[in-house]
């Protein structure tokens, strides 16, 4: 088993379903508040944290009483538009309590890649050198790309972000405890699996469902996102989010969740 304990520079996203409540995609805020607590006590520990953060459009929804994600790329524009505001206030707002700054980092396909990619390689540089928390989402706004799921959604991205910021660890949380040998919404008997080697046709196979209403993501997104990371040798874990002191036992090397080892280690 990896040494989990050292890694440094910690990549972390967090899934619309982790962050807002399932039935009206309203923040939770009191996950959210623990999430904070835990993430700045690591930090202040020595940990470097760069957030990616889903949640926009899903905040955007339920603070415009949208019954459900709408479908049209000009709702969904206006929802991440609403939403992403929401978000960074309240991160701001709970990292402030424990004294760290955070910063919005937007992204595009096209900035990503591009010759702009070292600039925002350089970003992630001096923010981390000075403490700052990078806090990382698509620019849904005006990237209809990512609305139509070209680059993927934000697990493939914060796969993306960990590279550029040469990231030890992808820490994905998410609303399920890892990869199952299948389904386990459906099959009683399917079973957490939990190291990854190699991400061969049997482990893209069992990977499959869609995620939350009002997310974008599922298994076969996390695990695109596993092999994007672990191809730049970065190792990625899939968590379940809901109990943000198990990231506290991830770097005592408890096992949880499904790590998936980087290539050649």
């Amino acid at each position: 088993m990896l040494n989990i304990k050292d890694k440094k520079r910690i990549v972390v996203k967090l899934g619309t379903s982790t962050l807002a409540h399932h039935k009206t995609g309203k923040l939770n805020i009191r996950r959210m508040r623990h999430l904070v607590r835990v993430l700045s006590d690591l930090h202040n520990a020595g940990k470097e944290i760069i957030v990616v953060s889903s949640g926009a459009i899903g905040l955007g929804v339920g603070k415009l009483g949208l019954r459900e994600k709408p479908g049209d790329t000009p709702s969904k524009q206006a929802a991440a538009a609403v939403g992403q505001c929401e978000l960074m206030y309240t991160y701001d707002d709970m990292f402030g309590k424990y004294s760290i700054t955070v910063a919005q980092i937007l992204l595009t396909k096209a900035i990503i890649e591009n010759e702009r990619r070292k600039n925002v390689e350089n970003t992630f540089e001096k923010l981390i050198s000075m403490g700052v928390i990078p806090i990382v989402n698509e620019n849904d706004t005006v990237a209809i790309d990512e609305l139509e799921l070209e680059i993927g959604e934000n697990d493939s991205l914060s796969a993306v972000v960990a590279k550029l910021c040469h990231a030890d660890m992808l820490i994905i949380l998410s609303d399920i405890d890892g990869l199952y040998s299948s389904d386990p919404r459906k099959d009683p008997d399917a079973k957490l699996i939990p190291v990854v080697t190699e991400i061969d046709e049997h482990i893209e196979d069992i990977a499959g469902g869609a995620g939350s209403s009002l997310g974008t993501g599922g298994m076969a997104t996390k695990i695109n996102a596993a092999k994007i990371a672990n191809e730049a040798g970065i190792d990625m874990i899939i968590m379940n989010g809901k109990d943000p002191e198990k990231l506290y036992g991830l770097f005592e090397n408890d096992e949880t969740g499904t790590l998936f080892i980087a290539s050649g280690k």
